[in-house]
This record gives C-alpha cells, sequence and structure tokens, in this order.
C-alpha cells in the first residue's frame, strides 16, 4: 500500500468531542486502528509540533506496523525540536523491543545532531536484529566525528559476510560512505578463512573504487575472482 492511497482511504473525520484539544485529536490519531488515520495525524503533528506529541510519537515508532507511518512519524519528530527529542531518542536506543531501537537510530541519522555520536555504541552496530545494526551502520556515518572514522570502519568490518543480500549492502555502503578510511580493514578481510567475509570484502572494496558498479556486479565479479583463487 503506498503512502498517497493511506492518505486518500476514507477516514471518518477526527471530531473533537467535551473539551478536548486540538492535541488530543492528533494524540487520539496517532492511536488509531486504522493506518490512514494514524498517517494523517503525524502529518499533523509534524506540520504544527507541539512539545506533548514527543513522547507519544516516539511510542508509536516502537509499535507501528505501517512503513509509511513510521516515516512520517520520524518526519514528525524531527520537526520538534532537538532539545525535546533527543534526550526521549538516546533513551530508546536502548529499548529492549528491537523496533523502538531501529526507529529511534532511523530518527537520530534524520536529525543528525552529532551530540547522540556517543549512543552509537558497538552492540548497536553489532546488535543481533538486522533491521537495528542497518539503522545503526547508517547512523553511524551521518554522526561518526572527524578523526573517529577508522575506529567506526574498524567496528563495522567485524560485521562482513553477515546476513542476506539487503543487509550486506547496506554495510557497504556504510563503508564507502567511510572512503579511505576502511581500506586498512578491507585488505585483511580479503584473505579472511570465512568465504563470505572474503566476497563481501572484495565487493565491497570494487564499490569503494567504483561506486556505480552495482552491488550484485560486485558481488559476482568477486565470486570470480576468489574461484580463481585471488584475492583482489
Amino acid at each position: 500500500m503506498t503512502r498517497s492511497s493511506l492518505l486518500a482511504e476514507e477516514v471518518v473525520p477526527m471530531t473533537m468531542t467535551g473539551q478536548g484539544t486540538e492535541a488530543a485529536r492528533v494524540l487520539r490519531g496517532l492511536e488509531d486502528g486504522r493506518s490512514s488515520v494514524r498517517l494523517r495525524a503525524a502529518l499533523e503533528a509534524g506540520t504544527a509540533p507541539d512539545q506533548r506529541f514527543v513522547d507519544k510519537l516516539i511510542e508509536r515508532c516502537a509499535t507501528e506496523p505501517e512503513f509509511f507511518v513510521r516515516d512520517m512519524l520520524t518526519w514528525a519528530l524531527t520537526r520538534h525540536p532537538v532539545s525535546v527529542t533527543l534526550p526521549e531518542l538516546l533513551r530508546e536506543v536502548r529499548s529492549k523491543r528491537a523496533q523502538a531501537r531501529s526507529q529511534a537510530l532511523h530518527t537520530l541519522s534524520k536529525i543528525g545532531d552529532r551530540q547522540a555520536w556517543p549512543a552509537i555504541t558497538r552492540a548497536l552496530l553489532c546488535d543481533a536484529d538486522d533491521d537495528v545494526a542497518r539503522s545503526a551502520w547508517r547512523t553511524a556515518v551521518v554522526l561518526v566525528p572527524h578523526g573517529e572514522e577508522p575506529a567506526l570502519a574498524a567496528v563495522l568490518a567485524t560485521q562482513l559476510g553477515r546476513g542476506e543480500r539487503e543487509t550486506q549492502l547496506s554495510l557497504s555502503r556504510a563503508l564507502v560512505a567511510l572512503g579511505d578510511a576502511v581500506l586498512p580493514v578491507l585488505r585483511p578481510a580479503t584473505t579472511a578463512p570465512d568465504l563470505r567475509v572474503r566476497t563481501h570484502a572484495l565487493a565491497t572494496q570494487r564499490l569503494l573504487r567504483d561506486p556505480d558498479a552495482g552491488f550484485e556486479f560486485a558481488i559476482e565479479e568477486a565470486k570470480r575472482i576468489l574461484a580463481l583463487g585471488g584475492s583482489g
């Protein structure tokens, strides 16, 4: 289902009752059983930011099943003052709920405030949940302070060979975003005992040299190199 179809879906107006306020209406909308209503409420929360929305927006991020609604929740949070959202998001990245961690990290990457950098721990970068790890990788390369790129690259390199293609592509993109800082950790990985690690490292090297090559092409080229007994 697309964002436009969600918005176009017939929506019963969220009318006011009693002495309710506009803020209360939006808060109720964020909890509505209809995804179209939740999407519109998130849009309203971002269009007219109100500090009272922040807790509910973050709470919904942790449980919202619909991708387009989650995306709108994140946008709404970016419209609120960082001084209000940042402390809440930093607490959320330590949540026991994987979606809460993942979405909080995603939101931090969109806000882009480097005060959040200390919260991007090795534990998050190596999180057992692939969605959380991917969000952590993307956020880390956005927030990493100048001079910390080699240390980040060293941690990211420990994840080479992990998961399926989507996860490997996310890691390669993160490593490529760090530029030449990844070269010292990619070279030894191309001769690692694990074939998946070697293949992924070679493919990432290829993308670093030629970002337009495409991940599938880089993987297949890495397999050919290894089949011929090479290491790049």
